[in-house]
């Protein structure tokens, strides 16, 4: 609403994670800071913020009495109570915390461990076979510790041991840990960037980092001890670990961990979750599913003409949303308030649908680089196809525009990272005259709302300079019903020598089979032939699909749901 377009949520100062979590544990003393589950397909288990804050200074405590103090550990699992005590224990006085991607094949664990030296690393049990295999040649490695056995075995130790042995160090006067001074500017977490081990960059944060992104995001996007937020995305992602994990810890909202993608809704519903986390595939799947549903059972119309009303009696302040669209919300847990899109750009049209049906629906923009929101919209006043407004404390800067004002965006702020870990070169090509830069074009309206049309380094450029950004071609391709996903790319023609722009695209062949039973590939290619002509005579002629390709197997990804722009995915 444009009554709270400057509007802020008032916050509390925060000078480093420790300062946070003894703060929450001081507000929120007995109210549950997480839900975690001890058996799949078990009960959620209510663990309490006063609980929690005794467990990190027990393994805190603990692991400075394994000599690890100013070391690197890395922690690396699935998304769990551990893996956040791990997390902060090891930042509120021991050393840097390396958290790493649980998805990732063995040799790039391996690579990760040598290339951050980690002293320690803590895992779970589904990573045991390739941490056990790679051990004994990782020279840094001193203790190895598991998240799930029962009894130290050999060179690996138990979480629960370490805990319980932190506990008993706390009893008998051991204040090491807590009485330890923390540097909110020095390097406490090392995180990698999603690529090829070749590829991987060690982004430097500092608690200041973060803090100031926790703060500065508050003030737009309003949780409080009221709210369970159901955590889905990988924890070693700085997006759902700094604004899934370390938000809600710092407003008394209730974290409560996903048992996996296919248990989301039965997740959201057991856990009463009212705030959700997403990337655009996860809201894209939810959103298909509830219209393809309707329409199956000729509800369709009817939902449209619901939306409708419901939209002429919000302008004139009645919002029966919630009473209308009963089912739906009861089909997503019934608890369901607010969902936070990022990591890429989402059709505006789905988050215009759920806030029509009254789930509020916003998106934000940020990088690892940026702790890492960069922009977001504010949950009182956004714009749907916005990636929303420089947050408090941050300057965002558009660099060389062209005639439409877009160009690379810069950024500036506290929660820019201090650099690469042992990499002076990339560090410095990373800034321009003291601006972060994004690798991202975009641009910004009157009021401030960023815009983003591409990746930098995805840009397409023709023979006579016009640029054409794959995201803008791939976002009307992924409008039809037909298609489920596609990589738009460029390719030299042999004739003349200047781009061609292609296209390979896999269909939906669960869909196509439900409305065309009875379809030969002939008939698909013409079908997808139609679709592109359709999307080729909105666009002007350089920037029109001339090649485009079926493929059978899904595109590859990164463990983000991120398609790869190289290798297999844009050949023919």
């Amino acid at each position: 609403m444009k009554k709270y377009k400057d509007a802020l949520y008032s916050i509390r100062y925060i000078k480093d994670l420790k300062d946070m979590l003894e703060t929450s544990s001081i507000l929120f003393e007995e109210e549950t800071a997480f839900l975690k589950k001890d058996k799949p397909g078990g009960a959620y288990l209510p663990i309490k913020f006063k609980d929690f804050k005794q467990d990190v200074d027990a393994l805190g405590t603990a692991l400075l009495d394994l000599g690890l103090k100013d070391k690197k550990i890395a922690v690396i699992g699935e998304n769990r109570y551990e893996w956040v005590l791990t997390y902060l224990a090891v930042v509120n006085g021991v050393g840097t915390i390396v958290p790493i991607d649980k998805e990732l094949p063995e040799n790039e664990i391996k690579h990760l461990l040598e290339k951050s030296k980690a002293s320690a690393v803590i895992y779970s049990d589904k990573l045991k076979k390739p941490i056990t295999n790679i051990i004994n040649d990782l020279v840094d490695l001193e203790h190895v510790i598991s998240m799930d056995a029962e009894e130290d075995i050999n060179n690996m130790m138990t979480l629960d041991k370490l805990i319980n042995k932190g506990k008993t160090l706390l009893h008998n006067g051991n204040k090491q840990y807590l009485d330890m001074k923390i540097d909110c500017d020095k390097a406490s977490i090392l995180l990698f960037t999603s690529g090829t081990t070749g590829l991987a960059k060690g982004v430097k944060l500092s608690h200041k980092n973060i803090c100031s992104n926790i703060m500065a995001m508050s003030q737009y996007v309003f949780t409080s001890k009221e709210d369970t937020i159901l955590s889905v995305l990988p924890l070693h992602h700085t997006y759902e670990c700094t604004c899934g994990v370390m938000t809600p810890l710092y407003t008394g909202a209730c974290i409560a961990f996903c048992e996996g993608l296919k248990h989301i809704v039965k997740n959201l519903n057991e856990s009463k979750a009212t705030v959700m986390l997403g990337v655009p595939l996860l809201f894209e799947s939810m959103y298909t599913r509830v219209w393809r549903k309707v329409e199956k059972e000729g509800k369709a119309k009817k939902l449209r003409k619901g939306i409708k009303i419901s939209r002429s009696l919000k302008k004139v302040g009645i919002d029966q949303s919630k009473k209308f669209f009963k089912s739906i919300h009861e089909a997503l847990g019934g608890h369901v308030r607010l969902f936070i899109s990022g990591a890429a750009a989402i059709d505006p049209d789905i988050i215009q649908c759920f806030n029509d049906i009254g789930i509020r629906m916003i998106q934000g923009y940020g990088l690892t680089e940026c702790s890492p929101i960069v922009a977001v919209n504010r949950d009182r006043y956004s714009k749907h196809a916005s990636a929303g407004q420089a947050l408090q404390g941050t300057e965002i800067e558009i660099d060389d525009p062209d005639e439409n004002g877009i160009g690379e965006v810069l950024c500036k702020s506290d929660s820019v990272m201090l650099g690469y870990f042992e990499n002076d070169q990339e560090t410095e090509a990373a800034f321009l005259d003291g601006w972060f830069k994004t690798g991202d074009y975009g641009y910004l309206d009157e009021e401030g709302f960023l815009f983003l049309t591409g990746r930098k380094k995805n840009v397409i450029v023709t023979k006579n300079g016009k640029n054409i950004f794959p995201e803008e071609v791939e976002f009307y391709l992924n409008k039809s019903d037909y298609i489920k996903e596609c990589i738009v790319f460029g390719k030299e023609d042999e004739k003349n020598g200047d781009a061609l722009i292609c296209a390979n695209i896999v269909l939906d062949t669960e869909y196509i089979h439900e409305v065309k039973q009875n379809h030969t590939d002939d008939e698909l290619g013409e079908l997808i032939q139609e679709i592109i002509h359709n999307i080729n005579s909105k666009m002007p002629l350089y920037k029109r699909i001339r090649r485009f390709n079926i493929k059978k197997d899904e595109l590859e990804k990164t463990t983000t749901k991120k398609i790869i722009r190289y290798g297999t995915n844009i050949k023919p």
